[in-house]
């Protein structure tokens, strides 16, 4: 193999930043700042906008629309009674 064209494969901990969640995995990410893991011992961060703990898909928070309501609303804005 030839070297120095590899990327840094390492442990790297990916923190939800609107969520109180990490996970230390091994990622070839590419980042300047550090943390303090659970261990004690310090690695590379990358930090998330969501993750699975805050994304509405997975979590379950997802808002259900009220689709009888806007189907009323939209057929008394254009005269659509279908009554």
């Amino acid at each position: 193999m030839k070297k120095d064209i590899h990327p840094n494969y390492r442990q790297v901990v990916f923190k939800d930043m609107s969520g109180d969640f990490a996970f230390l995995t091994r990622s070839t990410a590419r980042t300047d700042e550090t943390i303090t893991w659970e261990d004690g011992n310090e690695y590379p961060v990358v930090k998330l906008d969501v993750s699975s703990a805050t994304h509405p898909f997975y979590t379950g928070k997802q808002n259900i629309m009220d689709a009888t309501g806007k189907v009323e609303r939209f057929r008394k804005r254009y005269q659509m009674g279908g009554k």
